[in-house]
Order: C-alpha cells, then sequence, then structure tokens
C-alpha cells in the first residue's frame, strides 16, 4: 500500500518530541512493508536529517511568505490546550488552502491508496478534499485537542462534520474523545474505533543505564520511592491535582522518603511551580522538557509515573502512559483520557477518580509501600506492551483495516 499521512506534528530534528508517536507509527507501517508519505506543513526547525528519510518520506508544504511566518502546528497552535493562539486564526486560512493544494497534488503524483489524517482539525478537513476528488479511502484520528477545536464555532464544527463524512474509519485514543465527536459534533458512530497510539517497545524497555547516574544528579536518596509525572503543562493533564496529592502524602509523615520529577513545560509551567511552592512541597524536580531520545533513563529511573488527566477538555490517552509501561513501571491514571484502555486495575496499575487528590494519594501511598506488588506490576505493564500495546500490534491492525477500506473502494 500507498499510505498519505496528513499531521501538523513531527519530529523535526533529533529528540524532538513534537508529533514522535505519528513517527514511530509511520516508521512501522514502513517496516512492515508499506510506502509512506507525510504531508506536514513547513517548519524551519527541520534539519536535513529529517528530511533524507526514503520511507516513511516526508512532504512539507509552506502556507506563509518567510520561514520565521511559519508559526502553526508543531504544539504551538494552542494556549494551555483550552484556546487557540490569536496568530492561529491569521494563519489558518493560507494553512488550508495550501495544505488542500498540496495534499491532492502529493495524492496524485504518488498515486496514494489511502490517506490517514492525525487531527480532525487541521488535517481531516484538508484530506476530505483529496479523498473525494481522486477517490481514495480516508481515515481520521482524533488525539485530543482537535475535539476541543472542532466544537469553538459553527464553522469548525461544520468542517468537521465535512470530514467525518467523507472518512470510512475514524479513530480516537479515549472514549470521552469518542462521546464528543458523535455527541457534539455529529459523527457517525458506526465508523468509530478505539485505537491508541502506542510505542516501540524495543525503543523503550527495561534498562538501568544511566538511572543511578540520574539519581545522584538531582540528590534522590538510592533508598528513596520515585513518582513520575510526563507531559505538557496545560490543564488537562491534571498535575495541580497531583501536587495537591503530594501535599496530603507529606501530611501523612510516610516512613519511606517519597521524591517527584515531573517532565515537560507548557503555559502553565509557572503557575504549577507556584502551587507547589504554596503547598510547601518537599523533594519535587521540575526538570522541564527532555529530548525524546533521552526521556528513557527518567521512565526507568522512577517506581511509578502517574497521569492524573481530567476533562479540561476531552483528552485522549497519553502516550506518556505506554511509555513507562514499556519500561516495566506501573501507572496510577484518572477514570478519564483513555488510562482505562490499558489499565488494568491491580494487575499493572491503579484507576482513581478524576479529580480526587485524596483518592490519587492513597494510591500513591498503597505502591509505595509494596515494592513488591510494584515490581508484579511492572512486569504485567511490558507484558501489555509485548503482546498487545506495541506498534507492531497497532500497525498490524491499521493496516488491516486500511486494506478494507481499499477494497471496499474499489
Amino acid at each position: 500500500m500507498r499510505i498519505g499521512v496528513l499531521t501538523h506534528n513531527y519530529p523535526r530534528f533529533p529528540g524532538d518530541f513534537s508529533g514522535s508517536f505519528i513517527q514511530h507509527l509511520c516508521e512501522e507501517l514502513a517496516q512492515q512493508g508499506e510506502e509512506v508519505h507525510i504531508i506536514a506543513p513547513y517548519d524551519a526547525a527541520y534539519t536535513p536529517d529529517a528530511l533524507a528519510v526514503a520511507n516513511p518520506r516526508l512532504h512539507l508544504y509552506r502556507y506563509a511568505w518567510s520561514d520565521a511566518s511559519h508559526q502553526l502546528g508543531y504544539m504551538r497552535t494552542m494556549q494551555a490546550d483550552v484556546r487557540m493562539r490569536l496568530n492561529t486564526y491569521a494563519l489558518s486560512p493560507a494553512l488550508f488552502l495550501r495544505g488542500i493544494q498540496f495534499t491532492k497534488k502529493i495524492a496524485s503524483e504518488r498515486q496514494l491508496h489511502i490517506l490517514h489524517a492525525h487531527w480532525l482539525l487541521p488535517n481531516g478537513y484538508i484530506a476530505s478534499f483529496a479523498a473525494r476528488q481522486l477517490g481514495i479511502p480516508l481515515v481520521v484520528s482524533i488525539p485530543g485537542s482537535d475535539a476541543l477545536v472542532a466544537g469553538q464555532n459553527p464553522l469548525f464544527r461544520y468542517m468537521a462534520r465535512i470530514a467525518f463524512d467523507q472518512a470510512g474509519l475514524i479513530t480516537a485514543n479515549s472514549t470521552s474523545l469518542q462521546e464528543v465527536a458523535t455527541t457534539d459534533l455529529g459523527a457517525d458512530p458506526d465508523k468509530f474505533e478505539l485505537v491508541i497510539y502506542a510505542v516501540n517497545p524495543d525503543v523503550l524497555r527495561p534498562d538501568p543505564r544511566g538511572t543511578e547516574s540520574l539519581r545522584r544528579q538531582l540528590r534522590i536518596p538510592e533508598d528513596a520511592f520515585l513518582f513520575l509525572a510526563v507531559g505538557r503543562m496545560v490543564y488537562k493533564k491534571g498535575f495541580d491535582v497531583m501536587l495537591h496529592a503530594l501535599s496530603e502524602l507529606q501530611h501523612r509523615n510516610p516512613i519511606t522518603p517519597m521524591y517527584t520529577i515531573f517532565v515537560g513545560d507548557g503555559d502553565l509551567w509557572e503557575a504549577w511551580q507556584g502551587l507547589g511552592q504554596d503547598l510547601q512541597l518537599e523533594n519535587i524536580h521540575w526538570v522541564g522538557r527532555i529530548p525524546n531520545n533521552e526521556i528513557g533513563v527518567y521512565y526507568n529511573a522512577a517506581d511509578v509515573l502517574v497521569m492524573p488527566s481530567v476533562t479540561r477538555p476531552a483528552d485522549g490517552l497519553n502516550v506518556c502512559v505506554l511509555d513507562a509501561m514499556s519500561c516495566a513501571k506501573p501507572v496510577i491514571g484518572s477514570d478519564c483520557a483513555g488510562n482505562d484502555l490499558v489499565i488494568q486495575e491491580g494487575v499493572n496499575g491503579m484507576i482513581v477518580p478524576e479529580g480526587d487528590a485524596v483518592a490519587l494519594a492513597g494510591a500513591m501511598a498503597a505502591l509505595a509501600a509494596d515494592p513488591v506488588r510494584v515490581q508484579a506490576m511492572g512486569r504485567a505493564s511490558r507484558g501489555l506492551i509485548e503482546t498487545k500495546y506495541g506498534w507492531p500490534q497497532i500497525a498490524r491492525q491499521y493496516r488491516l483495516r486500511f486494506r478494507e477500506l481499499i477494497s471496499n473502494r474499489q
């Protein structure tokens, strides 16, 4: 198959976190014998190495007059993931117009068999024109913030409906995103499947190298229990709930010393650090954004990953959950944002009510007090990645559905 993949987030240089999960899916599809063409907006940060790969092949389109004017995508479009930045409204018409033209050009020249658009807007809408005019099946995947954007005004809802109507398959990585798409945006529920964004089990795996050095660097005692939180500092990640849970834990005066690392940056970076100071929290490290090719040591140095997502807005399963599982770590997650798709209560982690800091603190305390259980849960996590939630399995699932759609269209 010749597969066209549309995205506005994709790694531009070594270690770039933007759209790394899209890259991993495309690489796995190529590894399994498919020809993959990625269609994405231009960004000045792309290095020659990123553009030199033959399969998957990257095709970039320009939509502004200068390099510096290309400011959309690559995790810059949304402010705290709840509203669009002002420059988005100014530049979006040019991106949509040029994206539609360029996608039709690439789809025609490369004789693509199917289009897979990640994010309903802009890419689902952009791809719908080439799909309709060239008779190519379309798959639309909804990772998260695009569902919120699509419901912000009548024009966006109309554009979303065009993409949904053209799509033969719609995927989402949480039931809450599926509900938003069907209930609020009018998507056909019969077209939906829940398909997660996975992880490469050969890239992220249990590996002790560098973990002792990292703990020494951060002055984390060897016998300390280490919690890890990974993600952008935006409302839907729920890290403010986690800070309150850490305050609850601190007041309990635990016997085992507990430390926490927050990895990531974003619009709420300073506000949440300020909250931690107001709560007089101890033993917290805010390390900012870590290059994607260096994040593995943080997962392996930690004992447990905490993903306290909240519905502000609806979100999909965070890739960090799968990353931690691939490194054989248990996960404590809230009961939203797709966590329950991969966290099996009591098997490889724990599920707590969304926004409940006391319940979250209880789960964290329970695992910190039971290292044997933590090890068993970690092994279960790795087993699930190897058998169900790695990219090899998810890519095969997509390939099967792609072939069905192509066969039905023919």
